[in-house]
C-alpha cells in the first residue's frame, strides 16, 4: 500500500515527493521507501553529470575551433572566455566525481563531430579539420591554448 502511494505522490509532485523520501531515509524508514523510482533518480544523476560533461566538452571544443580557425579577431576574446568557463566546468565535474575522467575520452569523437556540424553551419568560409589535430589529453585538453 505505502509503495502505491509513493508511486503516486512521485507522479503527482515530484518535490514532495523528494521530500518523504529524504524524511523517510532520515527515519530509516525502510519499508517506506519507493525503491523502484528511487534507483531511477540516482541513475539519472550519473548520466546527467555524464550528459554535463559531454556538452561541455563540445562547447570547449567548438570555441577552440573558432579561436584557431575562423579569422574573426574581435571574437577572439569571447571565445577564449567561453574556453576558460568550459575548463573550469569541466575541471569542477572532475573534482566532483573523478570516476567521470574515462567518460571523457569516450565520448571525445562524438562530441568533436558535434562542434564540428555547428562551426561549419556557422561558418562555411572556413576549413576546418575532419579530426581533431591536437592532443587529446586531459590535461591538454584543459590548459594548452591551441590556438598559439
Amino acid at each position: 500500500m505505502t509503495q502505491q502511494i509513493a508511486l503516486s505522490l512521485y507522479e503527482q509532485d515530484y518535490i514532495l515527493w523528494i521530500e518523504d523520501i529524504v524524511n523517510k531515509l532520515r527515519n530509516r524508514d525502510i519499508e517506506g521507501l519507493d525503491f523502484e523510482n528511487l534507483i531511477e533518480e540516482i541513475e539519472d544523476l550519473g548520466r546527467s553529470d555524464k550528459r554535463e560533461l559531454e556538452s561541455r566538452l563540445r562547447e570547449l571544443l567548438e570555441h577552440i575551433l573558432k579561436r584557431k580557425y575562423v579569422n574573426m579577431p574581435d571574437c577572439y576574446r569571447g571565445w577564449v572566455e567561453s574556453i576558460v568557463k568550459q575548463r573550469i566546468g569541466i575541471e569542477d565535474l572532475f573534482a566532483d566525481s573523478p570516476s567521470l575522467k574515462p567518460f571523457f575520452s569516450q565520448v571525445f569523437d562524438k562530441a568533436y563531430t558535434n562542434a564540428l556540424k555547428i562551426v561549419r553551419k556557422s561558418y562555411p568560409q572556413c576549413e576546418f579539420p575532419e579530426t581533431w589535430p591536437f592532443s587529446r589529453d586531459l590535461e591538454a585538453m584543459l590548459n594548452v591554448d591551441f590556438w598559439d
